[in-house]
């Protein structure tokens, strides 16, 4: 194999391979990078067997065919500081060489054929997803997904496809965040299916240009996304996702409706005297006042008020405030509501056009 790239193309697919291979794998093969050239165009394939990707580099020159099997991290590390333009990649029975200008280094060559498959897109049943609104929906919603051990189905993103809409939602049981967005199901076939975070977080990476369309894949117990340049393939999680619906309230007596970025920041003056493990702000609303009250035994307390829209009755109730500030900062509104019964029941708020967010409350002495 003999093949000259761009530089900073064949940096980020190195980049985004190295974002899939495991650090530590009883298969040593897994951290190497497979390298393709054909007579047009160099893709890089690399996998944990969980995750794979397909990156394919533009602006080639091949000047022999063939695939080269090289250790990823250290591809990259030496990759990202060449300086020049253009980097060579050539190969012999058991070394492989990277130049650009005067620098160069030869890596060690593993065997092709140990090297796992990974499959190629199949576009039969997939939809249309316009890049950025995806992004948007992953962003909105991944970052409430269980990280700690135990409950595997709640380490991924529910993902449907339903009535022409692409929902998404994920839980840590303590915070559901849920979000959809219209898509044309022409073709495609309704479909549940729980994907791993890593791949959702992977698949917003490979999105070049916001007004790209790209197409989505559940079938086969793997979810497959192609991008302009890529095609990610993630193994869908096993396992019982929680009855989401059941947790979201379908009446609450109380709605508060606030500017979100001064809700945020009063919010944020308030956690900063809050206690370091339950992180907890009272809310206190009466007519058009909402109250935000912190306090810890070691630090003081705090108080913050601001003008809302409330309808309801004089009532409280508490929060985790990282997990407020969680939900504010990637749905990113203009204005948020808050509804809500008791101070015992969770709290729902509503964070832009079918963005909904869920939040269990916490109960302070009194």
């Amino acid at each position: 194999m003999k093949a000259t790239c761009d530089r900073d193309a064949l940096r980020e697919g190195l980049a985004i391979i190295c974002g899939v291979i495991p650090t530590k794998s009883p298969k040593p093969i897994l951290s190497n990078v497979c390298l393709v050239a054909t007579d047009d165009q160099v893709e890089l394939v690399g996998t944990d067997q969980e995750v794979s990707v397909r990156f394919k580099l533009d602006k080639v020159e091949v000047a022999e065919p063939g695939p080269v099997v090289i250790p990823a991290r250290t591809a990259f590390d030496f990759v990202r500081d060449l300086s020049g333009e253009t980097v060579t990649i050539s190969t012999d029975d058991t070394r492989c060489t990277i130049t650009s200008g005067e620098d160069s280094c030869e890596l060690v060559v593993a065997d092709a054929d140990e090297f796992p498959v990974v499959p190629r897109f199949d576009e039969q049943g997939s939809v249309s997803v316009q890049g950025g609104s995806f992004s948007r929906l992953v962003g909105r919603t991944a970052f409430a997904a269980a990280r700690e051990p135990g409950r595997y189905a709640m380490h991924g993103v529910l993902t449907e496809l339903d009535n022409d809409q692409l929902r998404l939602v994920a839980t840590d049981g303590r915070r559901l965040s849920m979000a959809s967005i219209p898509v044309e199901m022409s073709g495609a076939e309704k479909a549940s299916a729980i994907i791993p975070t890593k791949g959702m977080q992977l698949f917003c990476r490979v999105i070049p240009d916001p007004l790209d369309q790209i197409r989505l894949s559940l079938r086969d117990g793997q979810v497959g996304l192609r991008s302009k340049n890529a095609e990610i393939f993630a193994r869908l999680i096993d396992g019982d996702f929680p009855q989401y619906q059941a947790v979201i309230p379908a009446e609450c007596g109380n709605a508060i409706e606030a500017d979100a970025e001064q809700f945020s920041r009063k919010l944020r003056l308030v956690s900063n005297v809050s206690g370091d493990e339950t992180r907890a702000v009272r809310f206190r609303v009466k007519g058009e006042q909402l109250e935000l009250f912190g306090h810890s035994a070691d630090r003081g307390e705090a108080t913050a008020h601001m003008e809302v829209a409330f309808k309801g009755e004089e009532a409280e109730i508490a929060f985790n405030a990282d997990y407020v500030l969680d939900g504010l900062k990637n749905g990113a509104p203009e204005r948020v509501i808050l509804e809500f019964g008791q101070k015992t029941s969770p709290g729902k708020f509503t964070l832009g056009e079918n963005h909904i967010y869920i939040v269990m409350p916490i109960t302070l002495d009194a």
